[in-house]
C-alpha cells in the first residue's frame, strides 16, 4: 500500500467545457463522454476534490481497468491533490490482506484510492469495505468495460443497487453524518458503447453504472477548440497470395513437412497418459484421464504437437500477411532459441517433462532451416503489398509532419504479437525505413501463447522495457512504435502525431480508442484496407455508428434510468448469500476463484477443485476406437450440469458437490456448482466471516496484542518491560511483627531467624539442603516458633547481632550504621564462646577511646595478642584492613619459620621491603571456595587449600565466635532457599489456589519458576523441554476432537498460534506471571542482606548482583524475554504433568487459556477421546487391514481409523475416511511426546533440552521412519501347485509384504517414488542395518540416501496417532507398537552405547556459532543435478552435488556438503554434542 505525500501542485485553469461537466456530475450520476486528450481526468480530480471539501469521510474511489493505467492515474492524481491518495493493485498482494484493521487503516490513512476494479471487488465481497459506509465517490475510467460480467459491472450490479439513494452532493454543503447509501457515481470514456446498436449500447451502459451519458453541449464550440480530430485516411494493397496455393516460406514449408512426419500416438504425453490409465482402476479419476487422452488425440493439443502446429500457424500468419522474409526470420528465431543450450528452459517450459522436452526437440532439430539473407533487395523481395504500401505510407506521415515543422512520431497498431516482432524485425532491416527510430509494445496479459511452446518469444524483449520504450518515445528518442492493443487504452502518449492500423478495428471502441493515441493538432489517422474493398463496409459502419453515437449524447437526454423494483431482485439462476455480521457476499461468479484460493492454501496440496462437466465432451474410450472410422462427436448443445471434487484431506461429506443438468453453458454449471461448495464450507465453519479460509485468519489481534503487552517483544531484539519479580521478603504492612523461625544445621550450631513475613511451611523435602566440602549433605530444618516476643532492646540486640555475622565478608556492600535489616538473626541457643568475644569488643571500644565504623569486629593481631597471651580461640584472620582477604586461623607460629616457608613468606610480601619478621606469625588457610551451598558436589575432590603465614602487625582478628562465622557463610544459601521457596508458595496461593495445580510439590513449583539466568542448582530447562511436548500434545487433541471438519492445515495453523512464544508469553502476561519467575542471580560472594528502604550505601553497580531476591527498591522495569514466559508457562505445564499426569497439564493449559476460550474449553483427555472416536464410523471395511495389524502388534477395534491412517489424498476410492493428514498431525505429538518422556525419565542421565532434542531427531525425522516404513514387514504365504510324476504338490513359498505397500493411493508418481525409493533401500538396506545396530555413529549418511518423499513418514506417525485413538489414548499400547516397529529399540541403543546421533549439518552449524561466524547454504540446479555450496568466512567453501529428484536431493547434496566442511575445516567429531 503506498502512502504518498499530500504536496499540492498548481492545477491548471477550468475550460468552460470542463467546468460544464464538473456541474453536471455534482447533480447526478454521469458518464462523461469526450475525445481522448480532453481533460476528463482533470474533472474526475475536481469533482474529487469537492467531495474532500464537502466534509466527507469518506474516500473516492477511483478504478482504472490495468495496472498500467493505474500507476499513470495515480501520478497525476496524487500530483493535484492535497490529501494523501493510496495506490492498490495485484502486484501488492491485496487478497492477502486479511486483517480488517489493516483496511480500516488504508481507509483512514487514504481519502483517494486508485485500484483495479478486481481489487474493490475483492475487498467488498469479503466485507472489508462497506460500499455505502466507506465510498463516497465511484469514479470508472474507460468506463464504456461496465458491460457483462466485467468487475467494473459487478460492483454496481452486487454492491451499490441494494443499498438506498443519496441525495446529489450539490444538495448539501456539508457532511454532518455518514450514512449507508450509494455514492455518487462518474464515468470517463471515449467510447460509451459496445455491440453494433448505439442506443441499446448507451440504454444498458447507463443501467449498468446508474449513469446518463453526457458530453459539452453549450460550450462544445470550445471542446472542439481543444480536441484535434486526426485527419482521416485510408490506403489499399493488394493481397494476390491468398489465391496462391504455393505461396510459402522456405522455413514454412521445412516446419510442416516435419509436422507431416509426427504421429500424436508417439508424443511421450499420449504415451505417459495411456500407461497411467491403465493402472487405474474405473472410477472418477479414470473418467477424467480417459477425457483427457481423448481430447489430447482428438485435438492435437500436447506440448510438443500444439508447440509445432502454433509455430507452422504463425508462420503462415505472418507469411501471407508480412512476406515470406518475415516468416523464414521468424521461424529460425524461434528454433534457434529452442535448440540453444543458453536459452533458459525452466522459465519457459515449467513442469514440461524431460521426455516430452526431448520429443520436442528432436522434432525441431529435423526441421532444415533455409539460410536467412539480411540483403535488402532479398528482404525487398519477400515482403508483401501490404508492407510496401506501409513503407510508402510511413514516407508521406512523415513528409506531411515535417512540412509543417514538427517531428515525425507515429504508432502501427498489430493485432497478433508475432506480427509485431516479425513486422518489426522487417522495418528496421530495410533501408527505406532506416531513419525510424523504432519500438515495440507488447501486452503480457494479451498473448494468445500463454505457456506454451511460442512462449518463448517473450525472451526476445527482455532487453526493451515497456516503460523505457514508452518513455523514449514521449522524449523524442524513438518516433516510432509497433504495438498490439496495449497502447490503444488509456496510456497517455501526447506525442503521437500519425496512428496506423495495420489491422481493421475489430470494433467500435476499439476504432475510437486507437484514433484517440493521434493527439496533436495536426494528426492523422490511416487504415490499411484490402484493394477488393472487403473492409470498406466495415469502416463505413464505424462512421456511421460514431455519427449516431456523438447525435445521441448531445441529444437531450434523459435523467439515468430509475431501477425498477423488478431489477433489484436477484436474478433467480444468480443466487447471492450475505453475511450479515460482516457484509462479506457469495455469488457463483464470485465462488470459482474463491474456491481455488480455499484449495491452494491448504498446505502441501497441490490440488485445486476438480470439475467434471455433465455430460462429459467425449464418448468414453474414443482414444481406443479405431482411427479410420472414429469421428469426431458434434458439440453438445445443452444443459450442462457439473461435480467439483475437492482435496481429500476434506472430511467426506465436503468433499463432492454436484449440479443437475440445468445450466445453459459450461461456465454457469462451473459457478454454480462451485457456489454450492463453498456455501457448504462456510456453513461447515471452514470459512470465517469474511468468506477467507480460517488459515488467513486463526489470530488476527494476537501480534498486535503482543506488541502492546509486551512492548514490541519481537520486533526489538525478543525484549519485554515488565515488573520487578517479587520481594518475598517485604510485605505492604511494614509494621507487622516480627515471627520466629528456628533453623536447625545438623553438625552446626541452630539460629533463630525473625521475619515481618510469615515464611512457608516446608514439608519433608522441602527444606533447604546445603552440601558442605567437608560434611556432606546438611538437611536443614526450619521450626516455625510463631510471633518473637521480643523487647525493644532484644531487638536492638538482634539488629546488631545480624550486622555483625555479615559485616565482615560482606560489609563493602552494607553501611554500618544502617539497621533495617528484613531478616534479624539471633543465637538459637547459649554460646559459651559469645562471653568471651563480648568482653574483648570491649577491650577493643577502650582501647580506640571512640567508637569507630566497624571497629570493634576487627583487632590489630599483635596487639590483640599481646593482651590476650596469643590465645587459640581464633577463627578468622583477616590480611590487612578494612576488606582485606579473610582466612581461618589455624595458630601462633613461635619458632623460626624453615627455609622454604620463608621463601614463601619473603616473595608474598616482595613489595613490602622494609617488613621484619616478627614472632609469633599467624598460621592461616585459605577460606573454602566454596559459599554456594545449594549446589550439589560434584564426583570431582576440591583442591587442598593453601596455607601461609601473616605478619600480626599488619592482620586483624575479627571478634566472631566459631559459631557466629560458621553461620556467616551458610545463612546466604539458607536465605536464598526460603527466598525462592516463598517465591513458589506465593504464585500457589495466588495463581493456583482453588485449582488442582495446588497439589503440585513445591520442589517441582521451584524447579518451574528457576530461570537459567538465576544460575541456581535447579532450573526450569528440562521441564520446559517436557512441557513443551505435553502442550503440544493436549493442543492436538483438543484440535482434533473439536474440529472434527478441519484439514491439517487449518489444525497445525492453529496449534503454531496457541503453542506460539507470543500467545504464551500474552496468558503470562496477562496473568503477571513474570512476578514468580525467579531470574536474579545468587552470587554469595557478592552477598548484601536485605533492606527494608534504600539508601546511597544500598545501591548496587550492574557488576554486583544480590544474593537473594530483587533488594528492597521500588518496583522498576526490567528486562524480560518473551522466550522466557513462554518457556515457564511450559516448565509449569510439565511440572503439572509430571505430577498428576497429562490432565493436570491439561488443568495448567486451561489456566492459561491459550487463546481457547470458554466457548470450545479445556476437557479431559477421555472426553477428547470419545468425541473423536464419535465421528469414526464403526463399519466393514473391504480393504483388508489383518496385515498391517501383524505388524504392528495390534488390532484396531475401529478399522476406518486404520483405513484414514494409509490413505493418501491422491486416493480415488472409498470416501469414507479423509485423508491421512489429520492422524499425521495428531500421530507426531503422541510420538514427539513418548520419546520426549524416555529421555527426560533415562535413568541415570540428565539430558540438557539440546542434548534431548539431538537423540530425539535420530528417531523422528524423515529418514529414519521411511527404513521403519520399509523394515517393518510380515511373511504371507506365497506358496503354488505344481504338477509331479506323483501329482500335483504345493512349492512352498514365501512373500514379503512390507508396511509401505500399504498405502492407499491413487497416483502414478506416488507409485513411481515407491519404486525409486525401494530399489534405493534395497541397496544402502544392508548400511543402515548395521549401523543401527552395532556403529558408534548414526548412519546419516546411508539413511539421506534414500531420498525419501515425505509421505513415508508420514504415514507411521499418522498410524501412531490411529492407534492411540483407538486404544483409547493408552500411550502403553502406543510404546509398544512403536517397540514393535523397532523405534523404541534403536533410541534405547543410542542411549545404551552412547552413540553420536549428531547430524552433520547440525555439528557444522554449532562449530560455525562457536566460531561467531555466519553459515549460509546456497543451491543450484543444472543439468538434472543439485548442487549445494556451504560457505563460512575465513574457509574455503565446500561444494556436492546429487541427482535431482525433488527435495530430497537437497538434502542429500546439503548432507554430503556439510560432511565435506567436517573434514576440511577440521571439526572435531564429538564438537557440539556434549553442550548442545
Amino acid at each position: 500500500m503506498e502512502e504518498p505525500s499530500a504536496t499540492v501542485n498548481t492545477i491548471p485553469k477550468t475550460r468552460d467545457y470542463q467546468q460544464e461537466m464538473l456541474d453536471a456530475s455534482l447533480k447526478e450520476n454521469i458518464i462523461i463522454a469526450q475525445d481522448t486528450g480532453s481533460g476528463k481526468t482533470l474533472i474526475a480530480i475536481l469533482r474529487m476534490r469537492y467531495e474532500i471539501e464537502r466534509g466527507s469521510q469518506k474516500v473516492s474511489w477511483f478504478l482504472a481497468p490495468t495496472v498500467a493505467l493505474c500507476n499513470q492515474q495515480h501520478s497525476v492524481i496524487k500530483d493535484n491533490m492535497q490529501v494523501p491518495v493510496g495506490l492498490i493493485h495485484g502486484g501488492l498482494e491485496p487478497k492477502q490482506w486479511t486483517d480488517v484493521t489493516l483496511w480500516k487503516r488504508v481507509l483512514g490513512n487514504n481519502r483517494v484510492i486508485v485500484s483495479t476494479p478486481q481489487v474493490l471487488l475483492d475487498a467488498l465481497s469479503h466485507g472489508y469495505v462497506k460500499m455505502g459506509l466507506n465510498i463516497g465517490l465511484l469514479i470508472f475510467d474507460e468506463a464504456h468495460h461496465a458491460d457483462r460480467n466485467h468487475p467494473m459491472s459487478c460492483i454496481m450490479r452486487d454492491f451499490y443497487f441494494s443499498l438506498p439513494p443519496r441525495l446529489p452532493a450539490a444538495h448539501g454543503s456539508s457532511v454532518t453524518t455518514e450514512q449507508d447509501e450509494r455514492p455518487m457515481v462518474l464515468g470517463l470514456t471515449a467510447s460509451p458503447m459496445f455491440g453494433g446498436n448505439p442506443t441499446a449500447a448507451f440504454r444498458k451502459l447507463e443501467a449498468n453504472l446508474d449513469c446518463v451519458i453526457r458530453s459539452p453541449r453549450a460550450n462544445r464550440d470550445e471542446l472542439l477548440t481543444h480536441v484535434h480530430r486526426p485527419i482521416f485516411r485510408h490506403v489499399r494493397y493488394d493481397t494476390p497470395q491468398y489465391s496462391d496455393r504455393n505461396y510459402t516460406s522456405k522455413n514454412l514449408s521445412a516446419v510442416e513437412a516435419v509436422i507431416a512426419t509426427m504421429n500424436i500416438e508417439e508424443d511421450p504425453f499420449v504415451i505417459q497418459l495411456r500407461q497411467k490409465l491403465a493402472k487405474t482402476a474405473r472410477g472418477p479419476e479414470y473418467t477424467r484421464m480417459d477425457q483427457k487422452l481423448s481430447k489430447a488425440i482428438q485435438g492435437k493439443k500436447t506440448y510438443s504437437h500444439g508447440g509445432m502446429n502454433d509455430l507452422a500457424n504463425a508462420g503462415k500468419a505472418i507469411c501471407y500477411d508480412i512476406g515470406p522474409w518475415a516468416a523464414d526470420w521468424y521461424i529460425e528465431m524461434v528454433v534457434s532459441r529452442a535448440l540453444d543450450k543458453q536459452t533458459p528452459w525452466d522459465e519457459l517450459i515449467g513442469t514440461l517433462q524431460p521426455k516430452e522436452k526431448n520429443y520436442l526437440m528432436k522434432h525441431l532439430s529435423q526441421i532444415k532451416l533455409a539460410p536467412l539473407s539480411y540483403d535488402p533487395t532479398d528482404i525487398e523481395a519477400g515482403i508483401t503489398d501490404k508492407v510496401r504500401v506501409l513503407l510508402e505510407t510511413l514516407e508521406y506521415e512523415k513528409d506531411w509532419s515535417e512540412s509543417s515543422n514538427e517531428p515525425y512520431s507515429g504508432l502501427i497498431f498489430v493485432t497478433r504479437r508475432d506480427g509485431v516482432l516479425a513486422l518489426s524485425e522487417v522495418l528496421k532491416n530495410l533501408p527505406r525505413s532506416a531513419h525510424f527510430r523504432l519500438g515495440c509494445l507488447l501486452g503480457s496479459s494479451q498473448s494468445s501463447y500463454r505457456n506454451t511452446f511460442l512462449d518463448i518469444t517473450r525472451t526476445l524483449l527482455k532487453d526493451q522495457a515497456q516503460a523505457d520504450v514508452l518513455e523514449g518515445f514521449r522524449s523524442g528518442d524513438r518516433n516510432l512504435i509497433v504495438a498490439t492493443s496495449v497502447a490503444e487504452e488509456g496510456l497517455d502518449i501526447q506525442a503521437c502525431g500519425n496512428v496506423i492500423r495495420w489491422d481493421i478495428p475489430d470494433n467500435m471502441a476499439s476504432w475510437a480508442q486507437s484514433r484517440g493515441r493521434a493527439r496533436r493538432r495536426r494528426s492523422s489517422f490511416v487504415l490499411m484496407f484490402e484493394s477488393s474493398g472487403i473492409d470498406d463496409a466495415r469502416v463505413a459502419e464505424f462512421e456511421k455508428l460514431e455519427a449516431q453515437m456523438t447525435a445521441l449524447y448531445l441529444a437531450d437526454r434523459a435523467s439515468r434510468p430509475t431501477v425498477s423494483n423488478d431489477d433489484e431482485e436477484p436474478d433467480p439462476d444468480e443466487p447471492v448469500f450475505k453475511v450479515k455480521s460482516t457484509g462479506a457476499v457469495l455469488t457463483p461468479l464470485l465462488a470459482v476463484s474463491h474456491l481455488n484460493h480455499f484449495c491452494a492454501v491448504i498446505p502441501n496440496s497441490a490440488n485445486l477443485p476438480i470439475y467434471d462437466i455433465d455430460p462429459p465432451d467425449m464418448p468414453e474410450g474414443w482414444h481406443s476406437f479405431d482411427p479410420a472410422t472414429r469421428v469426431v462427436p458434434p458439440p453438445y448443445p445443452g444443459p450442462f450440469g457439473c461435480t467439483v471434487t475437492l482435496p481429500r484431506r476434506l472430511p467426506a461429506g465436503l468433499r463432492i458437490f454436484s449440479v443437475d443438468r440445468e445450466y445453459p453453458t459450461k461456465q454457469s454449471a462451473y459457478r454454480h456448482v462451485a457456489y454450492k461448495a463453498y456455501l457448504a464450507l462456510y456453513h461447515a465453519n471452514l470459512l470465517n466471516e469474511h468468506l477467507l479460509p480460517l488459515t488467513s485468519t486463526v489470530e488476527p489481534d494476537l501480534g498486535e496484542e503482543v506488541k502492546n503487552l509486551l512492548k514490541d517483544v519481537e520486533k526489538r531484539s525478543s525484549m519485554a518491560s515488565v515488573t520487578s519479580q517479587m520481594n518475598p521478603w517485604q510485605d505492604e504492612l511494614t509494621d507487622a511483627a516480627w515471627t520466629a523461625t528456628r533453623i536447625v544445621i545438623p553438625g552446626f550450631s541452630p539460629i533463630r531467624m525473625l521475619t515481618r513475613v510469615d515464611l512457608p511451611s516446608f514439608a519433608a523435602g522441602e527444606a533447604p539442603v546445603l552440601y558442605h566440602s567437608r560434611k556432606g549433605r546438611i538437611d536443614v530444618e526450619l521450626q516455625a516458633q510463631g510471633v518473637a516476643r521480643h523487647s525493644a532492646s532484644d531487638l536492638q540486640a538482634a539488629h546488631e547481632s545480624t550486622r555483625r555475622l555479615f559485616w565482615c565478608l560482606y560489609g563493602i556492600r552494607m553501611q554500618w550504621d544502617k539497621f533495617d535489616f528484613a531478616y534479624l538473626f539471633e543465637p538459637a541457643e547459649e554460646d559459651t564462646e559469645r562471653d568471651v568475644w563480648d568482653a574483648r569488643r570491649r577491650w577493643l571500644r577502650d582501647l580506640q577511646g571512640e567508637e569507630s565504623s566497624g571497629d570493634d569486629l576487627f583487632a590489630n593481631a599483635a596487639t590483640f595478642g599481646q593482651a590476650f597471651s596469643h590465645p587459640t580461640d581464633i577463627t578468622w584472620i583477616r590480611d590487612g584492613f578494612p576488606h582485606g582477604k579473610v582466612y581461618r586461623f589455624l595458630g601462633w607460629r613461635h619458632d623460626p619459620l624453615s627455609e622454604e616457608e620463608l621463601q614463601d613468606f619473603m616473595a608474598r610480601y616482595s613489595r613490602m621491603p622494609e617488613m621484619e619478621i616478627t614472632y609469633p606469625l599467624l598460621h592461616v588457610e585459605e577460606l573454602p571456595p566454596r559459599r554456594n551451598f545449594l549446589q550439589p558436589l560434584s564426583s570431582i575432590s576440591d583442591a587442598p587449600l593453601r596455607r601461609s603465614f601473616l605478619p600480626p602487625q599488619s592482620s586483624r582478628v575479627v571478634f566472631l565466635s566459631q559459631v557466629q562465622c560458621d553461620h556467616a557463610i551458610l545463612l546466604p544459601s539458607i536465605i536464598r532457599h526460603i527466598s525462592i521457596a516463598a517465591t513458589a508458595v506465593s504464585l500457589r496461593e495466588s495463581l493456583l489456589t482453588r485449582t488442582p495445580l495446588y497439589q503440585i510439590p513445591l520442589t517441582r513449583l521451584i524447579t518451574a519458576i528457576t530461570a537459567p539466568v538465576a544460575q541456581g542448582h535447579v532450573n526450569y530447562q528440562r521441564l520446559e523441554t517436557l512441557g513443551d511436548a505435553v502442550l503440544k500434545f493436549v493442543m492436538s487433541m483438543h484440535l482434533i476432537a473439536t474440529y472434527p471438519f478441519w484439514h491439517e492445515g487449518y489444525l497445525t495453523r492453529r496449534k503454531d498460534h496457541a503453542v506460539s512464544n507470543s500467545r504464551l508469553a500474552k496468558e503470562a502476561t496477562r496473568l503477571s506471571l513474570y512476578k514468580w519467575i525467579v531470574r536474579d542471580r545468587f552470587a554469595p560472594r557478592k552477598f548484601k542482606p536485605q533492606y527494608f528502604t534504600t539508601g546511597e550505601a544500598n545501591e548496587i553497580t550492574e557488576d554486583v548482583v544480590a544474593g537473594d531476591s530483587s533488594q528492597g527498591t521500588p518496583k522498576a522495569p526490567e528486562d524480560l524475554s518473551t522466550k522466557m514466559l513462554a518457556d515457564v508457562v511450559e516448565a509449569l505445564i510439565g511440572a503439572a504433568s509430571l505430577y498428576g499426569g497429562y490432565n493436570f497439564g491439561i488443568e495448567c493449559t486451561r489456566l492459561f487459556d491459550l487463546g481457547i476460550g470458554t466457548k470450545a474449553g479445556w476437557q479431559p483427555l477421555e472426553v477428547y477421546i470419545e468425541k473423536a472416536l464419535s465421528c469414526v464410523e464403526t463399519v466393514e471395511v473391504s480393504t483388508p487391514t489383518t496385515d498391517i495389524e501383524r505388524m504392528l502388534g495390534y488390532t484396531f477395534t475401529h478399522k476406518l481409523l486404520l483405513l484414514e491412517a494409509i490413505t493418501h489424498s491422491s486416493y480415488q476410492f472409498d470416501s469414507r475416511t479423509v485423508s491421512y493428514e489429520r492422524m499425521e498431525f495428531l500421530g507426531d505429538s503422541v510420538l514427539d511426546l513418548i520419546i520426549t518422556e524416555h529421555l527426560y525419565h533415562y535413568p541415570g542421565k540428565q539430558f540438557t533440552p539440546g542434548q534431548m532434542h539431538i537423540r530425539k531427531s535420530a528417531v523422528v525425522n524423515l529418514h529414519f521412519l521411511t527404513y521403519i516404513c520399509f523394515k517393518c514387514s510380515v511373511e504371507k504365504d506365497a506358496s503354488l501347485p505344481r504338477p509331479t510324476r506323483n501329482g500335483i504338490v504345493m512349492d512352498e513359498e514365501t512373500q514379503e509384504i512390507s508396511l509401505y505397500q500399504s498405502l492407499l493411493h491413487s497416483s502414478s508418481v506416488v507409485f513411481d517414488q515407491q519404486r525409486a525409493t525401494l530399489a534405493r533401500y534395497r541397496k544402502m538396506k544392508d548400511e543402515i542395518e548395521e549401523a543401527l545396530l552395532h556403529g558408534l555413529t548414526f548412519p546419516w549418511a546411508a539413511l539421506t540416501r534414500l531420498q525419501a518423499p515425505k509421505f513415508f513418514s508420514d504415514m507411521i506417525e499418522s498410524i501412531i496417532g490411529a492407534v492411540y485413538l483407538d486404544s483409547r489414548g493408552n500411550m502403553d499400547v502406543v510404546r509398544q507398537v512403536l517397540r514393535k516397529l523397532g523405534i523404541m529399540q534403536q533410541l534405547e541403543r543410542n542411549l545404551r552405547d552412547d552413540v553420536d546421533v549428531l547430524h552433520p549439518l547440525t555439528r557444522v552449524y554449532i562449530w560455525a556459532a562457536r566460531q561467531q561466524k555466519e553459515l549460509t547454504s546456497v543451491f543450484e540446479e543444472e543439468r538434472g543435478h543439485v548442487t549445494c555450496t556451504i560457505t563460512v568466512e575465513g574457509r574455503e567453501s565446500v561444494q556436492a552435488t546429487a541427482e535431482k529428484r525433488g527435495r530430497a536431493s537437497q538434502e542429500e547434496a546439503r548432507f554430503a556438503a556439510a560432511e565435506k566442511a567436517i573434514q576440511l575445516w577440521d571439526i572435531r567429531a564429538n564438537d557440539g554434542i556434549k553442550d548442545a
